[in-house]
């Protein structure tokens, strides 16, 4: 495995006739609050951006640089399941909806998924790559669009709930989001079926309005 995503991955499907391959990844699994959300991406060839890596080894100024650059010269599409789908199906297979709705916005016909399983309602031809953000420039596209748009959701929903630091944490189990939990309650916006938000309810800790 090379230290930085290659176009090794998309080359050798369009070789085996797929023209459209589209690199779709998911952010927003451990967190306790928040969506999660997916972004697909088909890139250009002949104008991909520089330095493009697996989200979580950039920096947020770095992940926002990129966003415009990605944005601006190649196929993209962002989708979401919600919290109560989280509750409802629980997080892989929201995640994985997430990921088809997301291709559904795109004229992909390969597909390269970060992660180790396929999302089984994927009526596409396509591989799961393990570590694919860092395999993958398209995979990598997608790990800094889904992280980007899932971190401003989050700044956002942060401003009707400033105590759990949801713009700092991003909805993840930090120490003072659970300190929050405990002290100020549930939020409409948190994942019910995640342990440490469910012992709060069972506790018997009044939810936040």
């Amino acid at each position: 495995m090379t230290d930085r995503p290659d176009y090794s991955f998309e080359l050798a499907a369009q070789a085996r006739g797929f023209a459209r391959v589209a690199g779709v990844d998911e952010v927003g699994r451990g967190p306790l609050a928040g969506p999660v959300t997916a972004a697909a991406v088909i890139l250009d060839p002949a104008n991909i951006p520089e330095g493009l890596n697996d989200s979580k080894k950039l920096s947020a100024k770095r992940r926002d640089a990129l966003f415009d650059q990605i944005m601006a010269v190649a196929q993209v599409s962002i989708a979401h399941a919600t919290v109560a789908e989280i509750d409802e199906m629980n997080i892989l297979r929201a995640s994985h909806v997430a990921m088809c709705r997301a291709l559904a916005g795109l004229p992909a016909d390969y597909v390269l998924v970060d992660g180790n399983l396929l999302p089984k309602d994927l009526s596409l031809p396509a591989e799961a790559l393990i570590s694919g953000d860092a395999r993958s420039l398209s995979i990598a596209a997608a790990s800094i669009i889904a992280k980007v748009v899932r971190d401003r959701i989050m700044v956002d929903l942060a401003q009707q709930f400033p105590a759990y630091g949801w713009e700092r944490n991003a909805g993840y189990p930090s120490a003072a989001h659970r300190a929050a939990l405990i002290a100020h309650g549930v939020t409409p916006h948190h994942r019910r079926s995640f342990k440490p938000v469910h012992n709060i309810l069972y506790q018997g800790i009044k939810p936040t309005p």
